[in-house]
C-alpha cells in the first residue's frame, strides 16, 4: 500500500469555500466530475443535479483516518446539510472538483471539515455504488476513491459540516451502527477499504 505524507491545498480551485459560497460571498453552484463505469471522465454536473434520482455517476472520495491505537473517527453530519444530516460516517467523504486529484481532495476537505491535516495518507482502491437515501430522496451514484491514513493533531471541526465526532473501536463501531443511524453509503465504503485498513491498523485492530 503506498503512502505518501499528506500536504492539503486549503483553497478551492474555483473560488468557492467549503459551505458552497463563492469568494464574492455570492452562493454558487459546485461542479462535480462525471464518469464512466471504468472512472473514465466524462462530463460535468451540478452537484444537487447529480444526486437527483436517478443519479448521475460521479467521482467521489472517502477518508478513514485512524489514531495510534487504532481507533476510527468518526463524524456525525451538520443538521443543516441538504444531504444525510445527522447521521454517523467515515472522517470525511465529498467530491474533488473538475480536475482535481482525489488524493488533494481528500486532504483538502479533511481540513476543510475538521480543522486537520492527515500525517499520513495512502490510497485505498476504489469502489462504485448505488445508494438512493430514503429520506432526502437522492442517490448517490458514485465511483469513489477510497483513502486511509493516521490522525495525530487536535480536530477542529466547521460546526457547518460535523455535528460531532466519535474515535471508535472496531467493536465500539458495531454497537454504535446498530444503534444510531449512518450514511446509506457508510458501509459499502468501509468494507471496501478494509484491506488497507488491516494493513494500516494491524491484526490486533480488529478491523
Amino acid at each position: 500500500m503506498p503512502t505518501t505524507s499528506a500536504t492539503a491545498a486549503h483553497s478551492s480551485p474555483n473560488g468557492v469555500s467549503a459551505n458552497g459560497v463563492a469568494a464574492t460571498g455570492v452562493p454558487a453552484s459546485i461542479m462535480l466530475e462525471l464518469v464512466d463505469e471504468d472512472g473514465n471522465t466524462i462530463g460535468t454536473a451540478e452537484k444537487l443535479a447529480a444526486h437527483q434520482a436517478p443519479g448521475q455517476l460521479h467521482r467521489a472520495f472517502s477518508v478513514f483516518l485512524f489514531d495510534e491505537s487504532g481507533r476510527l473517527l468518526l463524524q456525525r453530519r451538520a443538521l443543516g446539510k441538504y444531504h444525510s444530516p445527522g447521521v454517523w460516517s467515515n472522517t470525511c467523504c465529498g467530491h474533488p472538483y473538475p480536475g482535481e486529484a482525489p488524493f488533494a481532495a481528500a486532504a483538502r476537505r479533511t481540513y476543510e471539515e475538521l480543522g486537520i491535516s492527515p500525517s499520513l495518507l495512502a490510497e485505498a482502491g476504489t469502489v462504485r455504488y448505488n445508494h438512493p437515501d430514503p429520506d432526502s430522496g437522492l442517490v448517490e451514484q458514485e465511483y469513489n476513491h477510497l483513502f486511509v491514513g493516521m490522525v495525530q493533531a487536535d480536530l477542529r471541526p466547521d460546526p457547518e459540516e460535523v455535528e460531532e465526532t466519535a474515535f471508535v473501536t472496531a467493536q465500539e463501531l458495531e454497537e454504535r451502527h446498530a444503534n444510531a443511524p449512518f450514511s446509506a453509503w457508510f458501509m459499502t465504503v468501509l468494507d471496501a477499504a478494509r484491506p488497507a485498513v488491516r494493513e494500516l491498523t494491524g491484526p490486533s485492530g480488529g478491523w
